[in-house]
């Protein structure tokens, strides 16, 4: 009886881990590619993020009815790509930090973010009101083709955040997961990609 009482309990710590740290994408949908899902963990977070693939060629519509290319990636050195769900409440809950930490970016970096759900009509509604919430002001892509259809396809964890140069190209292991100091992690993510660059990095 003991056994099977620290075996539940063993089961219960792993599943709010996972429920705390991120998410495991949807199967079956036209964003998500139909790739099945795992649980989580942290000890998965630079391998998960890896060979996604670059954004050389694409096209996106945004949540505000524009058009989103891999142009817009050109006048900046680096672009900071968080990809989220409505249905994931760790990449809910850390909007808020995100649209703070998009705030204090100098010019030549940007965060943008990309909803999985959004392309939808029915949820994107919903995915305003998330970001509205949040305070998030940026460019939230919705939907795409190309190579950010191939990228999201291969995401098996929400969220994940990547980032990539002017010409679309995928810098470094990436953020799977919600960290603990989402500011600081993203800082020195953002400052590892720019000095590999031979830029300036952020204060």
């Amino acid at each position: 009886m003991k056994r099977k009482n620290m075996i539940a309990l063993a089961l219960s710590a792993v599943l709010a881990f996972s429920v705390l740290t991120g998410c495991g994408a949807k199967s079956g949908t036209s964003a998500q590619g139909g790739s099945a899902a795992a649980t989580y963990s942290q000890s998965q977070s630079s391998s998960a993020a890896s060979g996604l693939g670059n954004l050389k060629n694409f096209k996106a519509d945004t949540i505000a009815g524009d058009s989103f290319t891999q142009d817009n990636f050109t006048q900046k050195d680096v672009t900071v790509i968080n990809f989220w769900s409505l249905e994931c409440g760790p990449c809910v809950d850390e909007l808020p930090s995100i649209a703070k930490f998009a705030k204090t970016l100098p010019d030549n970096v940007q965060l943008i973010t990309v909803n999985l759900d959004g392309e939808e009509k029915a949820t994107k509604s919903a995915v305003e009101a998330k970001l509205k919430k949040a305070g998030f002001d940026g460019t939230t892509l919705v939907g795409g083709d190309g190579d950010l259809k191939t990228l999201v396809g291969k995401i098996q964890y929400t969220p994940t955040t990547i980032l990539v140069d002017k010409d679309g190209n995928v810098l470094g292991d990436g953020i799977v997961g919600s960290p603990d100091d989402l500011a600081k992690a993203y800082k020195d993510a953002v400052n590892s990609a720019l000095k590999a660059l031979g830029k300036a990095e952020i204060k």
